[in-house]
């Protein structure tokens, strides 16, 4: 019987990996459906932003009409947590933060968006006679949100590939929630060699962000973004000198309160990124205590596919710190550190506010080094953050609120209500059992890169290696013919 699958594969890459894999498949497998770029069915990009961009089929809402193809959608349980998920994920191209943006403007027009969308969206599913869809990386774009969760909601058999922090390696799994779950002693895999203490190579992490440094000063790109804002979204201030000025001031008061690597207006300026980076200003003077008994957050940069995909509830950050706050031990504190690549998107005055409502907070200046936290610190507590794994690698124990990667590994414990924060923090574990549980996991891990972003932590890279090893696993995977890394505790 021959597989009809939906996709969702936007680069050239990966589409080159479909082709592939479906080639291979000797018509077991044929497309159905493809949301990507302009030679797919559906260019999927526009319908994040809104805008008129037509792929081969045309654009996917111009004909339709209501048909109630979303009803199994609807029905869901869980709806109401969905569609929360996907309006934060719309949200992220909201004028407020992206020059190209859509006009959606209150609750309401995103509900409103949710519902057509995921209504186009079955009605296309239903119309294609799909089984199965194919998603070349976690779900969290809105669009690619909406239609994983109208495959499943209809039925479909669902598959998600996601690229690992580990070089030349990805992850596969039916569901988001999946994420993490796996028996750590059940695959004999040779032991991950990790140095004890030592930091996982980031690439998108800068070590100068950890070091005290001069403060800044305000840059030609920081002028030129405020006066790019005032001319598309306040022309008429763009010709008011004194507002101009006076914003410039203020500006420039926030580069010379913050080290000259935070470059916050480089890019793009919006009032409320003037807001947001004044309040954060206001911590750089902060003192931080190491010898006190605290809990270290780092927060998640956002919007983030950490967050808005694997988050869960807690993609609301500010929740998290919430809940440390609630079962605080007495004499403890919470050290918050903002993530150095943040803007104002979910860091309104409200989240500022409601940090400060808890006495037990300290927000920390920005040149906080990130590792003398952790390693001071009682315990690492993140939604899905790489400092959770940084802490278990240095023998710190971590509390890791949403579906982290390394939930399962060695050292890491799930939040729940009745979780003891002291027995947490007098837990200790050897290295070995580290490396042992992030060697079993390495060995549920399929080889090769999807990502073309993680071509710079790949050795030796062959283009055409690495596609026909991915096409391979894909194809595999597919058919039920290989494992996938990750399997939840409930029925898949």
């Amino acid at each position: 019987m021959t597989i009809r699958f939906i996709c969702d594969a936007r680069a050239k890459n990966t589409m080159e990996i479909v082709e592939t894999m479906i080639a291979k498949s000797e018509g077991q497998l044929e497309m159905a459906l493809h949301f990507g770029d302009r030679t797919a069915d559906y260019h999927a990009p526009c319908l994040q932003r809104m805008e008129i961009r037509n792929g081969r089929r045309g654009h996917l809402m111009n004909t339709t009409i209501s048909k109630g193809g979303s009803v199994p959608l609807l029905a869901s349980p869980e709806f109401e947590e969905m569609t929360a998920q996907a309006v934060d994920q719309l949200h992220r191209n909201a004028p407020g933060y992206r020059y190209r943006s859509h006009n959606l403007q209150n609750l309401q027009d995103y509900l409103d968006y949710y519902h057509i969308l995921s209504d186009a969206m079955a009605q296309e599913i239903e119309a294609s006679g799909a089984t199965h869809a194919l998603f070349m990386n976690m779900p969290h774009l809105a669009y690619d949100l909406v239609m994983f969760q109208v495959a499943r909601a209809m039925g479909l058999k669902t598959l998600i590939l996601c690229q690992t922090i580990f070089p030349s390696r990805y992850f596969s799994m039916r569901n988001p929630e999946d994420m993490g779950f796996f028996d750590p002693s059940g695959q004999m895999a040779p032991p991950l060699e990790i140095e004890k203490g030592s930091v996982p190579d980031l690439f998108f992490m800068d070590d100068d962000w950890q070091k005290k440094s001069e403060n800044g000063r305000i840059t030609a790109g920081a002028v030129l973004s405020v006066i790019k804002h005032l001319l598309l979204r306040e022309p008429l201030k763009a010709f008011n000198p004194s507002y101009v000025i006076n914003t410039l001031r203020r500006v420039s008061a926030i580069y010379k309160t913050l080290p000259k690597w935070r470059d916050p207006f480089a890019n793009f300026f919006h009032i409320n990124e003037l807001a947001y980076f004044e309040h954060l200003a206001e911590y750089e003077t902060q003192d931080v205590d190491m010898e006190q008994k605290f809990i270290y957050v780092p927060l998640h940069n956002q919007p983030e596919m950490s967050t808005s995909s694997l988050g869960g509830r807690y993609r609301d950050q500010a929740l998290m710190i919430e809940a440390l706050a609630r079962k605080l031990p007495d004499g403890w504190r919470i050290y918050v550190k903002e993530n150095p690549r943040q803007a104002s998107y979910a860091r309104g005055p409200m989240f500022f506010h409601r940090l400060n409502r808890i006495p037990s907070v300290t927000f920390v200046p920005t040149a906080t080094n990130t590792y003398a936290l952790s390693s001071k610190c009682q315990f690492v507590a993140s939604v899905v953050g790489t400092a959770g794994w940084e802490a278990i690698r240095k023998g710190k124990p971590a509390v890791v609120f949403g579906n982290a990667w390394y939930k399962s590994l060695e050292g890491v414990f799930r939040y729940s209500e009745d979780l003891d924060f002291e027995q947490v923090a007098a837990h200790t574990f050897a290295h070995e059992d580290v490396q042992r549980t992030a060697g079993n996991l390495i060995g549920r891990c399929h080889d090769g890169v999807i990502e073309d972003v993680y071509l710079n932590m790949a050795e030796d890279f062959d283009p055409e290696a690495n596609l026909e090893e991915v096409s391979d696993t894909v194809l595999n995977l597919m058919l039920d013919k290989q494992k996938l890394t990750f399997q939840s505790e409930g029925p898949s």
